[in-house]
């Protein structure tokens, strides 16, 4: 069997999906994007193309490390996500091939189901509370808020008492034993995080997730010794390399590697592995769509520190097209009672309508994320 084609497809909301093609009819399906730049990331698809076009594509390991290897400069975002996309196309047409779920590949699951959480509250976050009780409503015992809007690097404290009433209010609306992740988004940098994370510390939260920028992770040692819950990031980190050193730093409980952009599932899979060394959970990012999730569901499948999936169905980004919608099958990523059973078809476990997608390709997008500003005119942390 030889590769014979990559094809790509930017689908609304803001996604790209990819199908690798065989000369046996055999194919899979991936995800590789950067949201906001999916253009970028699509290019480098193509580009790496040229290792892929005629070889193995079972050798699955072998063509990641040709693409990762052979060029001279590699990792960051626009790189790892293109491969990422690639390696879960391998991935899938690998078990499609067997005719067996991706997880059986890697050794067999551990778990039999995922437990979920779902977003509330928007990028400026509001309505909180009320959004909070609906998500446990619908079963689910986890969710994730933004924490605040824009925040300078010296701000008032009223900023901090504002993004403390918000949690207050949210833990008041669900009670103690549903899990509240807080998500910092990179926007508080170091001298507010310090106040911030202390005040959080009454509410019990799940996690709070990237409490500063990802260039900015060797301040925690300072900020956040002693805290009484867990820390949490790494959506924009791209390799195992980079996981080592923020792990070996001691500093994060929850690693949070997203597995279209770092390099897929074989790379996800040594990050976990990596992770579960050092007794740090796993809880893979995924604000994106179908195959990005089924491929974390099946990395999920098979590692023993993972305890919850990120999923964004009903995301305040999904304008146009939802998670669902491009599948042939919605019960495959179906949630219930705040859990997804590991998909057990074949591949990544999804069978995506193709004729839909291209349909969908025909409107695209060209989504980029917020620009915000300080009340000074400054460029703030989106």
């Amino acid at each position: 069997m030889k590769i014979t084609k990559l094809k790509t497809w930017q689908v609304p909301p803001r996604w790209l999906f990819l199908k690798i093609e065989t000369d046996e009819g055999c194919y899979g399906w991936g995800e590789p994007v950067v949201e906001g730049r999916a253009a970028t990331v699509e290019a480098a698809v193509h580009e790496l193309s040229d290792y892929l076009i005629g070889q193995d594509p079972h050798r699955i390991e072998h063509l990641w490390n040709m693409m990762y290897r052979a060029g001279f400069y590699r990792g960051g975002p626009i790189l790892m996500s293109a491969i990422a996309g690639i390696d879960q196309a391998l991935w899938d047409l690998k078990g499609r091939d067997l005719g067996v779920p991706v997880h059986q590949l890697l050794g067999g699951a551990v778990r039999d189901k995922m437990r979920m959480y779902a977003w509330t509250g928007g990028d400026r976050p509001s309505d909180v509370g009320a959004g909070a009780k609906a998500l446990v409503e619908k079963g689910f015992t986890a969710f994730k808020m933004n924490g605040t809007p824009e925040m300078q690097i010296v701000d008032s404290h009223r900023k901090v008492d504002e993004a403390v009433a918000r949690v207050a209010e949210a833990r008041n609306a669900v009670g103690p034993d549903v899990g509240i992740g807080i998500d910092f988004h990179g926007r508080v940098h170091r001298p507010m995080a310090k106040a911030l994370l202390r005040e959080l510390e009454p509410f019990h939260p799940m996690f709070v997730e990237e409490p500063v920028a990802p260039e900015h992770l060797p301040c925690l040692k300072d900020i956040a010794g002693g805290l009484g819950y867990p820390l949490a990031t790494g959506e924009r980190l791209h390799t195992r390399f980079q996981f080592r050193d923020l792990l070996a730093d001691g500093m994060i409980d929850i690693i949070q590697p997203d597995i279209s952009h770092c390099g897929g599932i074989s790379e996800g899979l040594k990050i976990a592995a990596l992770a579960s060394a050092y007794d740090v959970a796993l809880a893979p990012h995924c604000p994106l769509g179908p195959l990005t999730l089924a491929a974390s569901l099946q990395l999920d499948a098979v590692s023993h520190n993972a305890f919850i999936q990120e999923q964004s169905m009903g995301i305040h980004y999904n304008q146009g097209n939802d998670v669902l919608d491009y599948l042939i099958d919605k019960s495959a990523l179906a949630i219930e009672d705040g859990f997804c059973a590991i998909p057990q078809g074949p591949g990544l476990g999804v069978e995506i309508n193709e004729e839909f997608v291209e349909e969908r390709a025909k409107v695209g997008h060209r989504w980029r994320n917020p620009v915000w500003t300080h009340e000074d005119g400054s460029i703030a942390e989106w």
